[in-house]
Protein backbone atom coordinates (compact mmCIF):
# COMPACT_ATOMS: atom_id res chain seq x y z
CA UNK A 1 0.00 0.00 0.00
CA UNK A 2 1.41 3.40 -0.94
CA UNK A 3 1.94 5.83 1.91
CA UNK A 4 1.87 9.61 1.79
CA UNK A 5 4.77 11.13 3.77
CA UNK A 6 3.74 14.07 5.98
CA UNK A 7 6.65 14.55 8.38
CA UNK A 8 9.69 12.44 9.24
CA UNK A 9 7.67 10.39 11.73
CA UNK A 10 4.16 10.54 10.21
CA UNK A 11 2.94 9.01 6.97
CA UNK A 12 -0.63 8.21 5.96
CA UNK A 13 -1.92 5.19 4.05
CA UNK A 14 -3.68 5.88 0.73
CA UNK A 15 -6.55 3.70 2.00
CA UNK A 16 -7.25 6.16 4.85
CA UNK A 17 -8.23 8.86 2.34
CA UNK A 18 -11.42 8.88 0.32
CA UNK A 19 -11.98 11.35 -2.49
CA UNK A 20 -15.15 12.34 -4.27
CA UNK A 21 -15.40 14.72 -7.19
CA UNK A 22 -18.21 17.27 -7.40
CA UNK A 23 -19.20 20.11 -9.70
CA UNK A 24 -17.21 23.24 -9.01
CA UNK A 25 -18.15 26.86 -9.38
CA UNK A 26 -15.67 29.36 -10.72
CA UNK A 27 -13.35 29.28 -13.74
CA UNK A 28 -13.89 26.75 -16.51
CA UNK A 29 -16.25 28.32 -19.02
CA UNK A 30 -18.84 25.94 -20.49
CA UNK A 31 -16.79 23.03 -19.15
CA UNK A 32 -17.66 23.92 -15.53
CA UNK A 33 -21.20 22.56 -15.87
CA UNK A 34 -20.12 19.21 -17.34
CA UNK A 35 -17.00 18.13 -15.48
CA UNK A 36 -16.76 17.36 -11.76
CA UNK A 37 -13.42 19.00 -11.03
CA UNK A 38 -13.78 19.99 -7.36
CA UNK A 39 -12.43 17.49 -4.84
CA UNK A 40 -13.82 16.54 -1.44
CA UNK A 41 -11.06 14.77 0.48
CA UNK A 42 -12.17 12.82 3.57
CA UNK A 43 -9.79 11.67 6.31
CA UNK A 44 -11.00 9.86 9.43
CA UNK A 45 -9.03 11.64 12.15
CA UNK A 46 -10.73 9.88 15.06
CA UNK A 47 -9.91 6.35 13.88
CA UNK A 48 -6.65 6.83 11.96
CA UNK A 49 -3.90 4.39 13.04
CA UNK A 50 -1.24 6.67 11.51
CA UNK A 51 -1.63 9.45 14.08
CA UNK A 52 -0.35 9.57 17.65
CA UNK A 53 -2.89 10.61 20.28
CA UNK A 54 -1.32 14.04 20.92
CA UNK A 55 -1.23 14.84 17.18
CA UNK A 56 -4.83 13.62 16.82
CA UNK A 57 -6.01 15.91 19.64
CA UNK A 58 -4.27 18.96 18.16
CA UNK A 59 -5.57 18.13 14.66
CA UNK A 60 -9.13 17.95 15.97
CA UNK A 61 -8.74 21.43 17.46
CA UNK A 62 -7.11 22.84 14.31
CA UNK A 63 -9.76 21.35 11.99
CA UNK A 64 -12.60 23.41 13.42
CA UNK A 65 -15.67 23.49 11.15
CA UNK A 66 -14.13 21.04 8.66
CA UNK A 67 -14.50 18.17 11.15
CA UNK A 68 -17.76 16.21 11.29
CA UNK A 69 -19.32 14.86 14.49
CA UNK A 70 -17.95 11.42 13.59
CA UNK A 71 -14.38 12.76 13.53
CA UNK A 72 -13.99 12.86 9.74
CA UNK A 73 -12.01 15.77 8.33
CA UNK A 74 -13.41 17.10 5.02
CA UNK A 75 -11.16 19.24 2.85
CA UNK A 76 -12.65 20.80 -0.29
CA UNK A 77 -10.50 22.12 -3.11
CA UNK A 78 -12.01 23.85 -6.12
CA UNK A 79 -9.40 26.49 -6.94
CA UNK A 80 -8.13 24.89 -10.16
CA UNK A 81 -9.77 23.79 -13.43
CA UNK A 82 -8.55 20.19 -13.39
CA UNK A 83 -9.25 17.30 -11.04
CA UNK A 84 -5.57 16.46 -10.67
CA UNK A 85 -4.55 19.95 -9.56
CA UNK A 86 -7.48 20.15 -7.12
CA UNK A 87 -6.60 16.68 -5.82
CA UNK A 88 -2.96 17.71 -5.28
CA UNK A 89 -4.12 20.95 -3.63
CA UNK A 90 -6.44 19.08 -1.22
CA UNK A 91 -3.66 16.65 -0.28
CA UNK A 92 -1.28 19.57 0.27
CA UNK A 93 -3.86 21.23 2.57
CA UNK A 94 -4.21 17.98 4.54
CA UNK A 95 -0.44 17.59 4.77
CA UNK A 96 0.00 21.18 5.98
CA UNK A 97 -2.74 20.75 8.59
CA UNK A 98 -1.22 17.54 9.97
CA UNK A 99 2.26 19.11 9.96
CA UNK A 100 0.94 22.02 12.06
CA UNK A 101 -0.72 19.55 14.43
CA UNK A 102 2.51 17.52 14.71
CA UNK A 103 4.51 20.42 16.12
CA UNK A 104 3.82 20.68 19.85
CA UNK A 105 2.91 24.14 21.16
CA UNK A 106 5.66 26.14 22.80
CA UNK A 107 5.14 26.12 26.58
CA UNK A 108 4.50 29.49 28.19
CA UNK A 109 7.17 30.61 30.59
CA UNK A 110 5.61 32.67 33.39
CA UNK A 111 7.21 36.07 33.98
CA UNK A 112 6.90 38.67 36.70
CA UNK A 113 6.18 42.34 36.08
CA UNK A 114 9.23 44.60 36.23
CA UNK A 115 9.66 47.28 38.88
CA UNK A 116 9.28 49.98 36.25
CA UNK A 117 5.97 48.56 35.02
CA UNK A 118 4.67 48.35 38.60
CA UNK A 119 5.70 51.99 39.18
CA UNK A 120 4.02 53.14 35.94
CA UNK A 121 0.84 51.28 36.88
CA UNK A 122 0.70 52.93 40.31
CA UNK A 123 1.45 56.38 38.87
CA UNK A 124 -1.37 56.02 36.34
CA UNK A 125 -3.75 54.95 39.14
CA UNK A 126 -2.80 58.02 41.18
CA UNK A 127 -3.23 60.30 38.15
CA UNK A 128 -6.64 58.78 37.40
CA UNK A 129 -7.68 59.24 41.04
CA UNK A 130 -6.67 62.92 40.97
CA UNK A 131 -8.60 63.44 37.74
CA UNK A 132 -11.73 61.96 39.30
CA UNK A 133 -11.22 63.96 42.50
CA UNK A 134 -11.13 67.19 40.48
CA UNK A 135 -14.58 66.38 39.07
CA UNK A 136 -16.28 66.61 42.48
CA UNK A 137 -18.20 69.70 43.54
CA UNK A 138 -16.41 72.33 45.56
CA UNK A 139 -18.18 73.01 48.87
CA UNK A 140 -18.12 76.40 50.55
CA UNK A 141 -17.74 76.01 54.33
Amino acid sequence: MPRIPITDSISIDEDELSESFVLASGPGGQNVNKVSSAVQLRFDVAHSPSLRDDVRARLIVLSGQRLTKDGVLIIVSRAHRTQERNRADARAKLSELITRAATPPKPRRPTKPTKASKRRRLESKVARGKLKQNRTRVRDD
